[in-house]
């Protein structure tokens, strides 16, 4: 069995680690696939409801393993090949636990989570752009759909490095913490959104997405649609808990 991607599962919390530290968690073809079927398993471990994603040892990840790439292996476009980790959203909640480097790919990696907890010395940059590689994680199109066009070319066409601190400011990054706490950060948020019904809060998320690409009026519709087994099977009694006195003041119901 290769190490190259770990797993670590705690009661509903799944952690995922990119464990290449001499590489600075870059992915090598091996990885990107370890990574997906880890993803796949995450989504049909019926007792999983949210996971973590993080590189070991002070880094998320640095990409593609170039140096794997200049001597000819196959590489597998994380996001536009159906083999690829990044070929689309997750059915369940996924946190980025940012540390050190998330570039170029590693920037795709990360966006393609929902959140993302950085710590205060993380960096997010297209570092790809100076040796002439061209992006096929998904950062061309999920960066300007989550920080806006203007600054998605910034990043995109001049390899700037943002650090935490802007990274929030711009809305790259959820929520900045102190150097070496991402990761206990990011779990602990996890089993906060994981004690939440989980039926509403994974509609509500999917509507969210399919959004996007619909007119207003289909994405109203879709919504309602999505809303509909939740509300049949929840909403009345979670209601009741409402009014009962649950559930207030930040606590879960």
């Amino acid at each position: 069995m290769s190490d190259k991607i770990l797993v670590e599962k705690n009661g509903p919390v799944t952690t995922l680690i990119i464990n290449r530290p001499q590489a600075r968690n870059a992915l090598d073809r091996e990885a990107s696939l370890l990574l997906a079927d880890a993803i796949r398993a995450f989504e049909a471990d019926p007792l999983a409801r949210v996971a973590v994603l993080t590189g070991a040892q002070g880094n998320f990840c640095a990409g593609a393993d170039l140096k794997e790439l200049a001597s000819g292996v196959d590489y597998v476009p994380w996001a536009g090949s159906a083999q690829g980790p990044l070929h689309r959203a997750a059915s369940k909640p996924v946190i980025a636990a940012v540390a050190g480097h998330a570039c170029a790919g590693g920037l795709g990696v990360a966006l393609w989570c929902d959140l993302r907890v950085a710590e205060k010395s993380a960096s997010f940059a297209v570092l790809s752009r100076r040796w002439g590689v061209p992006m096929s994680d998904g950062t061309t199109v999920r960066l300007p759909r989550i920080i806006g066009q203007g600054r998605a070319l910034d990043m995109l066409l001049t390899a700037r490095s943002i650090g935490g601190e802007e990274a929030e400011r711009i809305g790259l990054a959820n929520l900045v913490v102190a150097d070496g706490t991402a990761l206990a950060e990011a779990q602990a948020l996890a089993l906060r959104i994981a004690q939440f019904p989980e039926l509403a809060m994974r509609t509500d998320r999917q509507s969210a997405y399919e959004q996007a690409d619909l007119p207003i009026g289909e994405a109203i519709a879709r919504e309602l649609e999505l809303a509909t087994e939740a509300r049949q099977a929840q909403a009345v009694s979670g209601a009741a808990r409402f009014a009962s006195g649950a559930g207030r003041h930040g606590k879960v119901g």
